[in-house]
């Protein structure tokens, strides 16, 4: 249905501002209460780790079992009251005008969790949706430790199960109708809505059904793989059973009802929730993008040797994909925390006459493939009289944001004299708290930075890094930013303007100053992220729903339509304490010049030229 496949990360201990998963975003604004679409749209990030290391970090992630997540009353109800209990402010969805507004998106994304193929609770023919509805008001309090928890799923539970009867018939009458469906087409055809479901479940039971048919007909072989296929699209269940595959689901919709930073995956999804595009060590991965069909997953992009883009990967492992859910298929692509080992893969692989063969391969780890020297962050010099200024693009804020700077510099050293930098963090939507905090090492180096505040009150302080001297930039410096620049990227600038380091050019930022943690939850059936922290920065200015108001104010374009404090139940804001070095507050100022330019992007040369004028100190 609606799946894209994501390059997950993983973090210990992270502190974040939402992360895009595997499910599709929504533009409806309440519906950013119940997905955390409005944080995943962003695809910002804030992540704090233990010191960084070169391999991959542990974390809770089990092999798919083929079957719907599912979690008891006793462990749902667990699940909850600890998120209540943890996130950084106390959140209440009480009140019938708030009622009205969070059942709607809570009933839709339950529906959407539930149903990982378009065939149980999202398709338009299904019987259940209208049932889900009728009980979310009621689904909601038994989460909330309210009423009583069997007797409300029961009848859902009864309706899926009697649905998965239904289609079923479905299945063998579209296996029975199988002679006229081409067999590499069965096989490498996608077989799921891409966005809002469309396809009635029964056709797609049908289609299903002709499809692996068809291959079977061509590979007896596959026999064993089209009947898993089978028993994981259509299972056969007891109602107990369905009714706790809702349950996980409306689980799944509750955390981002009550923090719309904050999501929960089962072990076997966790990698869902990370970005790792983040990280200093990625896991490698099999492919980079797949798309779900009949049998398995067609690679689209990025088949790591001897895989090869449009094969049809039926089994990883031993472990066949048909009937997997877009994000178990996802976590299994990637290599096995910190293992070596080789991996098999079973794909079916056009041949030279237009037909399809299976192939077993064996794939070598692709750790190796992350090793590679990173591409570097995109740089331009500007003339500045008679010397030049460095323009650094971010994009986002990645562990070794620290280490990328200072290779830029010095890589700028050596072609040209440089007066100043500038750090375009324009729509930067943020990244890891190392990543942060490496930057600014490069200009603040062992400055106490942000204060960061617990639920309990307690208050810890993060710190630049110290880098060696020839990583260290002591000249000046511009940040420039807009309604994008968000959480670890307004970290940045935000201690760059508290230590008056750095002049701060264009719009008033996002506004996101709150942290995210990842942590096992209390079931041991899954991973949590949860906003457990708000940040200020180092001066003590509040960050959260508020922004960074700029040194200089431009009027530029926001790429997002939305701020932190437009996202229902966004934590409140937070004055923090004065944490800085007062020793190391002083302004470092841009030589006075006549000529700037030219630039590819008005917007630099129109800060260069401001700062060339002398005209650097204003609204600190």
């Amino acid at each position: 249905m609606r799946r894209s496949f994501l390059a997950p990360s993983l973090c210990v201990l992270a502190l974040l501002s939402g992360i895009e998963g595997c499910r599709a975003k929504s533009s409806a604004p309440d519906a950013a209460a119940a997905t955390a679409s409005s944080a995943e749209a962003r695809g910002d990030e804030v992540v704090a780790h233990p010191p960084p290391e070169k391999s991959p970090i542990k974390r809770l992630r089990k092999r798919p079992s083929g079957g719907p997540p599912r979690l008891s009353c006793a462990a749902a109800r667990s699940l909850v009251a600890d998120v209540h209990a943890k996130l950084a402010a106390k959140v209440s969805l009480g009140g019938a005008e708030q009622d009205a507004k969070v059942d709607g998106p809570f009933a839709d994304s339950i529906l959407d969790w539930a149903d990982p193929h378009g065939l149980w609770t999202a398709s338009p023919d299904t019987p259940v949706a209208p049932l889900v509805r009728a009980h979310t008001a009621k689904l909601r309090a038994v989460l909330e430790g309210k009423g009583d928890c069997e007797k409300e799923l029961a009848p859902i539970g009864e309706s899926l199960a009697g649905w998965m009867t239904t289609l079923r018939t479905e299945w063998v009458a579209g296996a029975a109708d199988a002679a006229a469906i081409d067999v590499p087409v069965a096989a490498s055809d996608a077989a799921f809505d891409d966005g809002p479901v469309k396809t009635p479940a029964k056709k797609l039971a049908r289609v299903l059904a002709q499809r692996a048919a068809a291959v079977q007909k061509g590979h007896p072989e596959l026999a064993g793989v089209v009947s898993s296929a089978r028993d994981r699209w259509l299972p056969v269940l007891s109602k107990e059973a369905w009714g706790e595959v809702v349950l996980s689901a409306a689980v799944r919709a509750y955390i981002p009802l009550l923090d719309p930073h904050g999501a929960w995956a089962p072990a076997e999804e966790s990698s869902s929730l990370y970005d790792r595009d983040l990280e200093i060590a990625p896991p490698g991965r099999l492919w980079t993008t797949a798309t779900r069909t009949a049998l398995g997953t067609r690679i689209e992009t990025g088949a790591h040797k001897p895989l090869l883009d449009k094969d049809v990967v039926v089994s990883v492992d031993g472990l066949p994909l048909a009937g997997l859910s877009a994000e178990a298929i996802d976590q299994l692509s990637e290599s096995p925390d910190g293992t070596a080992e080789p991996r098999s893969v079973r794909v079916l692989r056009k041949t030279k006459d237009g037909g399809l063969g299976l192939v077993e391969l064996s794939v070598a780890s692709a750790l190796a493939d992350e090793a590679a020297a990173p591409a570097g962050l995109h740089t331009a010099l500007v003339p500045y009289g008679a010397t030049s200024a460095l323009v650094i693009r971010l994009d986002d804020v990645p562990d070794a944001l620290g280490e990328e700077l200072a290779r830029a510099i010095g890589k700028a050293r050596g072609e040209a004299e440089i007066s100043g930098i500038v750090l375009d963090l324009r729509g930067n939507g943020g990244g890891s708290i190392d990543g942060a905090s490496g930057a600014l090492g490069v200009f603040l180096p062992g400055a106490p930075l942000f204060p960061l505040k617990h639920r309990d009150g307690t208050i810890e302080t993060e710190r630049a890094t110290e880098p060696p001297m020839e990583d260290r930039w002591t000249g000046p410096v511009v940040a420039l930013v807009d309604g994008g620049t968000a959480s670890a990227a307004e970290m940045i600038a935000g201690a760059l303007k508290a230590y008056r380091r750095g002049l701060v050019v264009g719009a008033r930022t996002y506004g996101k100053g709150c942290a995210q943690e990842y942590v096992d939850d209390v079931t041991g059936v899954g991973v949590l992220r949860m906003t457990t922290l708000l940040f200020a920065l180092p001066d003590g200015t509040p960050v959260q729903r508020v922004g960074i108001e700029p040194s200089v104010t431009w009027a530029l374009p926001s790429p997002l339509k939305e701020r932190e404090a437009d996202l229902p139940r966004s934590p409140p804001t937070w004055i923090g304490p004065d944490v800085r070095d007062h020793k190391r507050v002083s302004e470092v100022p841009w030589a006075t010049v006549a000529n700037v330019g030219p630039c590819s992007d008005e917007v630099v040369c129109r800060a260069l030229a401001l700062v060339g004028k002398g005209k650097a100190i204003a609204k600190r």
